[in-house]
C-alpha cells in the first residue's frame, strides 16, 4: 500500500487547493458566473469529504496531489478564457469547450478521464487499507479487486453527470452540454478507470518482482 501523507505535505496540498479556489471564486463573481458559483460549492463539499476518508484511511502524499491538480483543472476549465483562434464547440469560450483535436478530443474529456481514473486509485487505497485492517495483510491488485475500483471510479463518473444535471435544472445557462457530450464524458470516464486499475497492478507486479530478485 502507498505510505499516508505526513502532516505536512497535507497542509502543503491543502494551502494549494486554498489558493486556487478562492483565486477561482474571485474570478467567478467578476465575471458574474453562476454556474460556476455552484461547482465551487461542490469543490468544497468534495474537498471535506477528502479531508474525511483521508483521516479514516491515511491517503497517500501522490493520491492527494493528483486530486488538488484535477480540482485545478477543473476550475480553470470553466473560468478560462479561450483565444478566439483556437476551436470550441458552443458559445461559450473557456477551456472546457476547447477542442484540443477539432470534432475528435475536448479538454473537458481529458480531464474526466484524469479525474475519475485517479478516483479510482483513491477507491483502491481506501479498499486496500480496509483489506488490512481487516485481514491484517496487505491487499494484492487482483482483477475482482481491480474491476471493482474500476468501476467504482465509473460510479463517481455517473454522479458528476446527475450534478451536472442538476445545475442545468437550478441554472439558467450552463456549459455542460447535450446528451452526446454526457455520452462522450462517460466513456472518458471508462478510459480514466481502465488506465488508472491497469497502472497500480503493474507498479505493484514490477514492485513485487523486485522483491523476490
Amino acid at each position: 500500500m502507498d505510505h499516508t501523507a505526513s502532516p505536512k505535505q497535507v497542509v502543503a496540498v491543502v494551502g494549494f487547493v486554498l489558493t486556487y479556489v478562492l483565486t477561482a471564486c474571485v474570478a467567478a463573481v467578476i465575471a458574474g458566473n453562476r454556474e460556476f458559483a455552484f461547482y465551487i460549492a461542490v469543490m468544497v463539499v468534495l474537498g471535506g469529504s477528502i479531508f474525511w476518508v483521508h483521516r479514516s484511511v491515511g491517503l497517500s502524499a501522490g493520491l492527494l496531489w493528483c486530486l488538488a491538480v484535477w480540482g485545478l483543472l477543473h476550475m480553470a476549465g470553466g473560468l478560462v478564457p479561450l483565444p478566439d483562434t483556437w476551436p470550441a464547440e458552443g458559445e461559450i469560450r473557456v477551456l472546457y469547450s476547447w477542442w484540443l483535436i477539432p470534432e475528435r478530443l475536448k479538454y473537458d474529456q481529458v480531464v474526466h478521464a484524469y479525474g475519475f481514473g485517479i478516483t479510482s486509485w483513491l477507491c483502491w487505497q481506501g479498499l486496500s487499507a480496509g483489506i488490512v485492517r481487516r485481514f491484517r495483510q496487505p491487499a494484492e491488485p487482483s482483477l475482482g479487486l481491480m474491476t471493482l475500483c474500476a468501476a467504482a471510479g465509473m460510479g463517481f463518473g455517473a454522479l458528476n453527470e446527475v450534478i451536472e444535471f442538476v445545475a442545468t435544472l437550478l441554472i439558467a445557462e450552463t456549459n455542460v452540454g447535450g446528451y452526446v457530450n454526457t455520452g462522450w464524458d462517460l466513456v472518458a470516464n471508462l478510459i480514466g478507470s481502465i488506465v488508472a486499475v491497469f497502472i497500480i497492478w503493474w507498479t505493484h507486479r514490477r514492485r513485487r518482482l523486485g522483491a523476490i530478485g
